[in-house]
């Protein structure tokens, strides 16, 4: 095993276990929390993939965190660095949970605990905020990429529509969409070259090629004169001295 890869490991398990430890409002609240760190302090990932990472996270069963961690893990120092990350941001939120489990009683009437968990909501809708405009950033921004997200937006706003549906549909659509593209890119390549001027210059050219053949076929007739001719000239040569 290499020591760069052992390094990484260990420095992905404190990352992720200080983000476990002091995130609260579940996975996507820990986005921003995990792009600061990953993207911006460590450099491990860019924006677009830890975009891309999320997407996938969020496409796949089990909790964004932890397959966030994951992903991030491996993209960074492989199978090992992605078990030393997905371990990191699960250990403390499972101590903290055990504890609160067996002290539930005593927790749930505290005025103390009530007054913090508000001040925590509070917290948490600024880090969805931040985690919404980190994703969006890198994000490529056109007509196709402003409806569809406008789209989604008014449905989970305003309706109870199950968000599975919702990403099972845009997979569906960014495929026709990547399809249509390369289909009109690769027919716009082919009229490109059957309009283009080369196939009009060749007719051009080969008459061109074969002039000059035929001029050059010519000369060296000239040159090659028959031994009479040449006799005959030099005969023709003498007379005109006498």
């Amino acid at each position: 095993m290499k020591k760069d890869t052992l390094k990484k490991s260990l420095q992905l398990f404190w990352s992720f276990l200080k983000i476990g430890a002091i995130t609260f409002g579940g996975g996507l609240a820990m986005v921003s929390v995990i792009s600061r760190e990953v993207c911006d302090k460590k450099k491990w990932i860019t924006e677009k993939e830890m975009g891309d990472i999320v997407i996938v996270a969020e496409s796949t069963p089990g909790a964004i965190a932890v397959n966030t961690a994951t992903y991030v893990g491996y993209k960074t120092a492989g199978v090992l660095g992605s078990a030393m990350a997905t371990f990191g941001v699960m250990v403390v939120p499972l101590v903290l949970i055990s504890v609160i489990y067996l002290f539930f009683d005593a927790f749930r009437d505290n005025k103390w605990v009530n007054a913090a968990f508000k001040g925590i909501r509070a917290l948490v809708i600024v880090l969805l905020i931040e985690a919404a405009a980190k994703l969006i950033r890198p994000m490529t921004k056109n007509a196709y990429t402003i409806i569809c997200a406008s789209v989604v937006a008014l449905i989970t706003i305003f309706t109870d529509f199950d968000s599975i549906y919702l990403i099972i549909a845009g997979g569906v659509i960014g495929i026709s969409w990547f399809v249509a593209k390369a289909l009109f890119a690769k027919k716009k390549a082919r009229l490109a070259g059957e309009n283009s001027p080369v196939g009009s210059t060749s007719g051009a050219s080969n008459e061109q090629t074969d002039s000059a053949e035929l001029s050059s076929a010519q000369a060296e007739q000239k040159d090659e004169k028959s031994p009479e001719t040449n006799v005959n000239d030099e005969i023709s040569n003498e007379e005109g001295k006498e």
